[in-house]
């Protein structure tokens, strides 16, 4: 409704504002006029009747001068009162003059005093009323210096007053209804157009549109309307541009592995791909102008973004994340716009996790491979060094001596082995065609292989429930799984221990083998890393063993190419239980 309009409240409210200043305006100088006229008739009127009085006051007797200004009264229609040449009141219409005040300061009486005609317009503190006086000289019982004053009330001049006030609210309540009118016509029509013309700004940023606005009238709404249909034309044009680039950069974030995330000056969302929702373990879809603390909780990585917006300058840094999982990222950090005040910060996240962990495992690698030959080097170059020395023509030692370089030869000659092994496991180059391979026959023959230094060490050998199930594999391979099994379990057991080994086909067409021995156990914080290369749990006794420290991993390797998992149960001075999971045959 146009009652509702702010163009009408405006137009009607300013309409009104005008015609009330205008109004009041007149209302003052006009009141005053109106005023000041009556003021001037009244003390005419009373400077009259106290010009006919003064003849008779003069004559009449002082005892009888009260009873005459009370007569006097009815016939002047005005308060009467004869005041001495020292401004004591002599007589009064309405009082008793031996209870008013002197009066010789009032400026009407000190006016008549000096022989003129007074006036004045105040509020009678005897009878608490406005009242008009006019005071003229007066001669009384032939001595002049006597004051004859006549007070009529304000009422005549208060009437004209308010008289003329009602007519100037009728003609405003006629001009306001005119501004009612006039403003209610020109707020529609007004309206009308304007919201044509908000209607068009809406709907020309919308997909498909393709209207023109009329122009009504040739004036500046009508210019706007030509305006806004050359701005239509090219915004149509721009909408088009923009949202192609919008649904590619969506494309590009939405398919890039790499999280990016960009933010404003007050560290809140601009926008982020689901790769970096991923990666901070986000709980739904990251709204807009969402406070980055709600999102990311990491000090380090907050930290950084705040340099950036506060430096502008690109930063890099390597860090895990806190609620990434452990997971390590490559954080790049830069600038994205600079307008003043309001900036922008761009990051992306580049998982190198799996790098970090392949430098890690290629560090430990070259250390535990230096480290484990190392031992046998050290002792092979001091052994022959002592026999150079000497030991060769000493008959009780020399021979000793050589059996221990053989020793450490052949364990260099294993680790050279299980090296390649892993190598080849790792590479896929080994040539041997897959077959399908029993397991039952392939446990039996690893039994046969450790049995004699399962007998030397006085460990139990016990093969349980063995199903004669086959998987497709390597012989070799799989013999090589069950021996360096059969093996650990024999070589980490106890005087008097045993290991048992089972094998099942389970109903999933899997075959479960178990290799369960009663030896010293791993403790909990080693499980996970008994499958890494050279990773002992007891390095003193592995290598009194005279393990590797590789053949966990060959396990492993060996399996996880047939398709099968390896896992690890022990208890600390009970205990491991091995189990290896491989796919049957068909």
């Amino acid at each position: 409704m146009a009652f509702r309009s702010p163009v009408f409240r405006k137009l009607f409210l300013s309409a009104l504002a005008l015609i009330a200043l205008t109004l009041a305006t007149v209302d003052f100088f006009f009141t005053r006029y109106a005023g000041r006229q009556e003021s001037e008739a009244l003390q005419r009127e009373l400077a009259g009747v106290a010009a006919v009085l003064t003849g008779e006051a003069g004559a009449v007797p002082r005892g009888v001068l009260e009873n005459w200004a009370k007569n006097a009264e009815g016939l002047a229609h005005a308060r009467i009162t004869v005041i001495g040449s020292n401004g004591m009141v002599l007589a009064d219409s309405e009082h008793d003059p031996e209870t008013m005040e002197n009066h010789r300061s009032r400026p009407e009486v000190q006016s008549a005093l000096k022989g003129q005609t007074g006036s004045a317009t105040r509020r009678s503190a005897t009878l608490d009323r406005d009242l008009f006086y006019v005071a003229v000289p007066l001669t009384y019982e032939g001595r002049p210096g006597y004051v004859l004053r006549l007070a009529a009330p304000l009422r005549t001049l208060d009437d004209a007053v308010a008289a003329v006030r009602r007519r100037i609210l009728w003609i405003s309540l006629g001009a306001a209804a005119l501004a009612l009118a006039m403003a209610y016509w020109f707020s529609t029509t007004f309206t009308a157009r304007v919201r044509k013309l908000q209607h068009f700004a809406g709907v020309i940023v919308q997909e498909g549109f393709s209207g023109e606005l009329s122009r009504d009238a040739d004036d500046e709404l009508g210019e706007l309307a030509a305006s806004l249909n050359q701005m239509a034309e090219r915004m149509r044009d721009f909408v088009e541009r923009l949202s192609l680039e919008s649904n590619r950069r969506e494309a590009i974030l939405e398919s890039m592995v790499e999280g990016v995330l960009a933010v404003d000056s007050e560290m809140r969302v601009l926008f982020c791909n689901p790769a970096f929702a991923h990666a901070v373990n986000a709980r739904g879809a990251v709204q807009e102008r969402l406070p980055l603390l709600e999102l990311v909780r990491d000090p380090a990585f907050l930290d950084l973004l705040s340099r950036t917006l506060v430096t502008g300058q690109t930063a890099i840094e390597r860090m895990q994340l806190a609620d990434a999982g452990g997971r390590a990222y490559e954080v790049h950090a830069a600038l994205l716009m600079r307008a003043g005040s309001r900036r922008a910060a761009l990051v992306v996240l580049h998982d190198v996790t799996e790098l970090e962990r392949l430098e890690r495992i290629r560090k430990d690698f070259v250390a535990n491979v230096s480290h484990e030959l190392r031992t046998p080097l050290t002792a092979i170059r001091g052994y022959a060094e002592t026999l150079l020395e000497g030991a060769l023509e000493d008959p009780e030692n020399n021979r000793r001596f050589v059996e221990i370089i053989l020793t450490h030869s052949i364990r260099l000659g294993h680790i050279a082995s299980d090296l390649l092994t892993l190598s080849e496991l790792e590479s896929g180059r080994e040539d041997a065609a897959v077959q399908s391979v029993s397991i039952r026959e392939t446990l039996e023959q690893a039994a046969r292989t450790v049995a004699a230094e399962a007998r030397r060490r006085g460990v139990a050998l016990l093969l349980g429930s063995l199903d004669d199930a086959c998987v497709l594999g390597r012989p070799v391979r799989i013999e090589q799984v069950f021996i360096n099994l059969l093996d650990n379990a024999v070589k980490f057991n106890r005087p008097g221990g045993e290991v048992r080994v089972e094998a099942a086909l389970d109903s999933g067409g899997r075959v479960k083998i178990t290799v369960a021995d009663t030896g010293i156990g791993i403790p909990y914080e080693d499980r996970s890393r008994v499958f890494e290369r050279f990773y002992r749990v007891d390095k003193g006794r592995s290598r009194e063993a005279g393990g590797t420290g590789l053949g966990l991993s060959i396990v492993k390797h060996v399996v996880e190419r047939m398709g099968g998992s390896v896992s690890v149960e022990s208890e600390l001075g009970t205990g491991s239980v091995f189990t290896v999971t491989m796919p049957a045959a068909g």
